[in-house]
């Protein structure tokens, strides 16, 4: 019995595995059981930002190792202050709790926001998030994303949350008033298919949140730490978020999740409010540590807004020579969708045989998230496959 009839055996069924199994991952090459080189567009769905097996994350793992992998919270340790500086910094918030993941980030936002405003007005109590949003698949999180298809089998779910449509800015009007606790929001929303929130319905958000003293938290699970091509999304909005949430690339391929806030509203939380036995893991926060430093250096960001710029400008070649396939190009840096209909999942398909590894979501899109380390080499192989792909369908 081969390894995929094993998972399909032992493992719960919820995900829709590919036909191959990886037995190593190098740079920005997963390479399966016979040798072949995938060039990995998914980087573990934004985790893997600096691909595999990055020297700079391996060093942090050895260091870290020969101090202690796990304490407690009951103990501050160097590298999670460290992370926390880092995050400060780089967001322009205050203070930081730490999780196992995006989810968590999520809960431990929900909890924070609902503190922090019913402290001041008691029946401040209301979520607003958006439709096609996606947040998380705990209880909670899974009651501000706004997809159905999650949300119908588990309900009934939390109560008091609202969902309007993305950029419509008069449902926002109508759905904000003096009960509002927060509004979540991603600037670009991933699992819908790369969306971006408009200007003006951001604006929006800004002006109603001076009138009622609600408070802004920001997603930025997966477009913080470049994927955009800068620190987080948001900044180059008019939004000035309350809380943010991180996890996916945090860890350097490890799970940790945290949530970053005000110094005003983080001190609503009090000892015992909430807590995480694994949160703040010191290992993994060595390697979220390393990370950002590499990030940081002048030469990784020269390089991530070269090469991301040459992604667009390719992808609008392809899209002038294909626009009946590639009917639209959304996003920015390393995060991008490409509006392909019903062709997305066959063009999917048919790149596996050119040794690239796609991701489809929303069913109609093909969402690149590739490694921020991509070279113009790697990138012009992708060009070369993708195109590849395209012909390969359009013939059908």
């Amino acid at each position: 019995m081969d390894l995929l009839q094993r998972d399909q055996q032992y493992i719960m069924n919820t995900y829709k595995r590919l036909p191959i199994v990886i037995k190593k991952a190098k740079g920005n090459y997963l390479i399966d059981e016979t040798n072949t080189r995938y060039l990995d567009f998914f980087a573990g769905i934004a985790v893997n930002s600096l691909g595999h097996s990055h020297k700079a994350i391996q060093k942090a793992m050895k260091v870290q190792m020969k101090q202690f992998l796990h304490l407690s919270n009951y103990f501050a340790t160097e590298s999670v202050v460290s992370l926390a500086k880092q995050l400060t910094h780089l967001s322009g918030l205050d203070q930081v709790f730490f999780t196992n993941s995006g989810t968590e980030a999520t809960e431990a936002a929900m909890k924070l926001a609902r503190k922090a405003t019913r402290s001041i007005q008691s029946d401040q109590l209301e979520f607003v998030a958006l439709h096609e949003s996606f947040h998380g698949r705990t209880l909670g999180a899974l009651s501000l994303t706004g997809q159905m298809k999650y949300q119908e089998p588990f309900r009934p779910l939390i109560p008091l949350v609202k969902h309007i449509e993305r950029n419509n800015i008069a449902q926002l009007r109508n759905a904000i008033s003096e009960k509002t606790s927060a509004i979540f929001l991603e600037v670009i929303q991933g699992e819908s298919g790369v969306q971006p929130l408009s200007e003006p319905f951001l604006q929006a958000v800004m002006e109603l949140q001076a009138h009622y003293h609600f408070l802004i938290v920001v997603d930025e699970i997966q477009t913080g730490l470049y994927r955009t091509g800068i620190p987080f999304a948001f900044q180059r909005t008019p939004l000035k978020p309350d809380i943010i949430t991180v996890a996916k690339s945090l860890g350097g391929g490890l799970p940790i999740g945290a949530v970053i806030a005000t110094g005003e509203v983080a001190s609503a939380f009090k000892p015992g409010d909430h807590g995480s036995t694994f949160g703040g893991n010191p290992f993994v926060a060595a390697l979220g540590s390393a990370l950002l430093d590499e990030m940081a250096k002048p030469e990784f960001q020269r390089q991530l807004k070269n090469n991301s710029a040459q992604l667009k400008a390719g992808l609008l070649e392809l899209q002038n020579q294909y626009p009946h396939v590639i009917q639209e190009i959304r996003g920015e840096g390393f995060m991008l969708g490409l509006e392909c209909g019903q062709k997305a999942t066959l063009i999917q398909k048919a790149a596996l045989k050119y040794h690239l590894l796609l991701n489809v979501t929303n069913q109609t899109v093909i969402r690149l998230l590739p490694p921020l380390t991509l070279t113009s080499k790697e990138l012009q192989a992708f060009f070369v496959a993708f195109k590849e792909s395209i012909d390969e369908v359009v013939l059908l």
